[in-house]
């Protein structure tokens, strides 16, 4: 009763990195450099694999959603983080809860994406006699659609619980972004059911499919040992080192976030864990996947001729 006597939130305030103008303008320039390096690199990534024939595999394939998911990511968080070191530090409540669903539903559907990209270097390397057959391309369209579908379906029940609690006062978020879990330190009402599902998405999300990455690297690297020759075994790590790279970087700043308890102490190192995956990752993740792939490289330089010609 005494909750619904109290004045309902009708924005929340976002705290930045600093106070301090000089800063501020600069941090604004990082990352507006951070996000227009994201959306060419992977806006390439998707180009490439749309028009080059030689990359419809389903290595590429999946690799182009997870360059789309990177574009939405970034999108969802920079553009308001720019504005916030621009002094407009607020956000309605209705922006927040939309970026909270799209901030969730990415983020949700990379951890997915990267097990199907683990078990299709799995298929490929430990079964490569098999894999057009297990790898074909309804199953990879049926693997894409599900990690965009079961993402989605998670984020809105996530969002759909959160739109429930009551926000009466204080409205400062301790962060840059609308987060589940600094949004349920303002809720005035319980949110025993918010941390249970939080809980069940943490096992589905994070450890199993953690585990199930692990589980085909363990495969992948079993079979590379028992390559007989050292070009071979190069050459056949080659092809998942990078992504290897990426899921490690992608898991260890996600459940810093998300699986750690968010206390008042681990705030700050929150923010910049948060730049890692909304910022950093997204930018270097066509350059971990491309720098080192022969293939990429030569459908790169086509689309650059073509460019080129085309401007002619």
């Amino acid at each position: 009763m005494a909750v619904s006597n109290q004045t309902m939130v009708t924005e929340f305030i976002l705290q930045g990195f600093s106070e301090s103008r000089p800063l501020q303008l600069a941090l604004f320039c990082i990352f507006f450099f951070l996000y227009i390096m994201a959306l060419a690199g992977n806006a390439l990534i998707v180009l490439a694999v749309r028009l080059d024939s030689g990359l419809h595999t389903p290595m590429y394939f999946f690799l182009a959603n997870l360059a789309i998911l990177d574009i939405g990511c970034t999108t969802t968080v920079l553009p308001k983080l720019l504005e916030n070191l621009a002094d407009k530090k607020s956000i309605p409540y209705v922006g927040c809860m939309t970026q909270l669903y799209f901030l969730t539903w990415f983020l949700g559907a990379e951890l997915l994406l990267f097990t199907a990209m683990a078990y299709d270097r799995y298929v490929a390397i430990c079964h490569p006699l098999h894999y057009t057959t297990m790898m074909s391309r309804m199953v990879c369209i049926l693997l894409a659609g599900s990690v965009w579908a079961v993402s989605a379906i998670s984020s809105s029940v996530h969002t759909g619980l959160m739109i429930q609690l009551t926000f009466c006062g204080p409205n400062k978020i301790e962060h840059f972004l609308c987060e589940i879990p600094t949004l349920l330190l303002l809720s005035c009402t319980s949110t025993y059911l918010n941390n249970i599902t939080i809980v069940i998405a943490d096992i589905y999300f994070g450890v199993i499919n953690f585990v199930l990455t692990m589980v085909s690297y363990g495969f992948i690297i079993s079979s590379i040992l028992k390559i007989r020759t050292t070009e071979g075994k190069k050459k056949a790590f080659s092809t998942c080192s990078s992504h290897l790279i990426v899921v490690t970087i992608y898991y260890t700043t996600v459940i810093y976030t998300y699986i750690l308890p968010a206390t008042g102490s681990s705030m700050d190192n929150g923010k910049v864990v948060a730049v890692l995956y909304t910022a950093i990752s997204p930018t270097l993740n066509p350059l971990i996947y491309t720098l080192r792939n022969k293939d990429f490289k030569t459908a790169l330089k086509k689309i650059i001729f073509f460019i080129f010609l085309k401007g002619k």
